[in-house]
């Protein structure tokens, strides 16, 4: 098959996240068997076109000026190609393609966004845009099959006004990554890596370790991935933190895996998720998580068997759960082992595979 992904950005674009992590993986899987193309927008540095891993990239324009440019160059440029089906990532902004594109499509949705996101991310005229687009979804999708990272996704695009039938769930993966003999620091390691976006609200967990430190005090929290943490710097100072916490920046993938196999738990704070990627990755190291009982990291953790889930926004029920683990060796033992089971059961081979009979059942329809 010849398939054209659109989607916000590609792996290599500084701002990428789990959703050009999923697309990448699915998508290199793909080319194997496919000629796969991939639209997305332009960064700093970036060529017009390039070739990742067997993904065909055309980059055009920015962040939202992309979507505008893929409707055009569609029409004018890209549809004498003959593709024959079209993947639409609607990764908050969808790139309504149903409007220009009669070719067999599937869209994967990774989370509802909703009003919240929007307005704590962007400023407000582009706020507004965004989720007034999002909330055309249902018109404007309702023919096309969706894909879902979770059932979590699943259940929100139901209450968004998605047909049931309509939704697959494709889950989240990760790499098979050969770790040896897992190292655990000496003392209390707590680790979140990921982005650094508001939404991932990583001050709660600043305002949370200041409780476990009290109780703790040789505890240390690492803070590792893309963004500026300059904010979050001056609330570790203002908390009493600056000794204890270390803000590492973006991490290499065998950095990533060390300072996750060394960790004694990860927490993600953030205020939902379309599945939870690096919490995966951390069980895959025996190393259980915490977040908040939110959209996507309730399917990513088990509550009480692979982690612990908090009620949202509850700091101290937070710091209380780090504290938990932190203290009972015989919990986290447990916990680290029931992650690293849990983590074995997720492969990007097999979601490229369930992927693959999504993209074949529209070809169908």
């Amino acid at each position: 098959m010849k398939i054209l992904f659109f989607n916000w950005r590609d792996i290599l674009d500084p701002l990428a996240g789990g959703a050009e992590a999923y697309i990448h993986e699915i998508g290199k899987r793909l080319a194997r068997d496919n000629e796969v193309y991939l639209y997305c927008r332009r960064y700093e540095g970036s060529e017009p076109t390039g070739d990742i891993d067997g993904i065909k990239i055309i980059r055009k324009g920015g962040s939202f000026s992309l979507y505008l440019h893929a409707m055009y160059d569609y029409i004018f440029k890209l549809r004498i190609k003959n593709f024959d089906l079209v993947v639409d990532d609607i990764n908050g902004v969808p790139f309504f393609t149903p409007i220009f594109i009669r070719k067999p499509k599937v869209a994967i949705m990774h989370h509802v966004v909703g009003r919240e996101i929007f307005f704590k991310e962007l400023p407000f005229p582009l706020a507004i845009a965004g989720w007034i687009a999002e909330k055309m979804i249902p018109l404007v999708y309702r023919k096309v099959p969706m894909i879902a990272v979770s059932s979590s996704t699943r259940d929100e695009l139901i209450g968004f006004g998605i047909a049931a039938e309509r939704i697959s769930i494709v889950n989240n993966a990760i790499e098979k990554h050969d770790h040896g003999a897992v190292k655990k620091s000496e003392t209390p390691l707590i680790v979140y890596l990921g982005r650094i976006k508001i939404y991932k609200q990583l001050d709660h967990l600043l305002q949370a370790f200041a409780e476990v430190i009290a109780s703790v005090p040789q505890a240390v929290l690492n803070i590792a991935g893309r963004g500026d943490c300059t904010e979050l710097a001056k609330l570790a100072e203002g908390l009493g933190l600056k000794q204890s916490v270390n803000f590492i920046g973006e991490v290499s993938e065998e950095q990533k895996y060390d300072i996750l196999e060394r960790a004694w738990v990860f927490v993600t704070p953030s205020f939902k998720e379309g599945w939870g990627i690096t919490v995966i990755e951390a069980n895959s190291c025996g190393t259980p998580a915490i977040a908040y009982n939110v959209s996507g990291l309730r399917d990513s953790i088990k509550h009480e068997k692979t982690g612990l889930l908090v009620s949202p926004g509850d700091i101290h029920g937070l710091a209380q759960a780090i504290l938990r683990v932190v203290r009972d060796a015989e919990l986290r033992s447990e916990l680290g082992r029931h992650a690293l089971e849990w983590s074995s059961g997720f492969s990007w081979d097999r979601s490229a595979e369930a992927f693959s009979g999504v993209l074949m059942k529209a070809l169908q329809c």
